[in-house]
């Protein structure tokens, strides 16, 4: 990869004046990240990807309107969360709390190397495999199968304030385990965490 643009004015200047090298730099230097942070919010690799080809082609269409000052790390996030709330409010309302989640997501991707999120999602994974069994059972069927409390209680013939018991528990261990970010990489891994007083307690 060049590292002839290593200023970010530079940057833009050349982008600006249509060097399709800069274009290519740009690219190089950020498209396997930006994929990375657009699967986290849409969990479709295909999306993912068409939203960051989507992205780069619109900066590279619309590089006049680039301006000195912008920040391309910044804009290029920005660019691709505007993308996925535009095709995201296309399948469901996006509600106040959803909304912090993925702002927060954001700013956190933004500010962390290539590998940062990746290694996040793959501890708090890890970290529900290992909840007590019957913990992490119940704890999957609320926030990966989407059932409600009462559903849970009925299927698994036990009462809701047991099943209330687990899901408070697990979201107990999972906090002393993953002490930051803990509801943004989880709404990354369920994406239904608006529905649970656990988590918004916790943000």
């Amino acid at each position: 990869m060049s590292t002839k643009y290593s200023g970010n004015l530079e940057l833009i200047e050349a982008l600006i004046s249509g060097d399709s090298k800069a274009y290519t730099f740009l690219v190089d230097t950020y498209h396997h990240k930006l994929c990375i942070y657009a699967y986290s919010l849409i969990n479709d690799e295909k999306a993912a990807e068409d939203i960051v080809q989507n992205v780069f082609i619109r900066t590279w269409k619309k590089r006049n309107r680039l301006k000195s000052d912008f920040e391309i790390r910044s804009f290029l996030y920005k660019s691709v969360y505007n993308e996925f709330i535009d095709e995201y409010r296309k399948q469901k309302l996006v509600v106040p709390l959803e909304k912090k989640y993925i702002d927060a997501l954001t700013t956190m991707v933004e500010n962390e190397d290539d590998h940062a999120l990746e290694a996040k999602i793959k501890l708090v994974k890890r970290a529900i495999q290992n909840l007590p069994p019957k913990c992490r059972e119940i704890f999957m069927l609320s926030k990966h199968d989407g059932l409600t409390n009462l559903e849970i209680a009925e299927y698994k013939q036990v009462s809701i304030k047991s099943v209330e018991a687990h899901i408070t528990k697990a979201f107990s261990i999972l906090r002393q385990s993953i002490r930051e970010e803990m509801p943004q990489v989880l709404f990354l891994i369920f994406k239904s965490l608006k529905k649970d007083p656990h988590t918004s307690r916790s943000v």
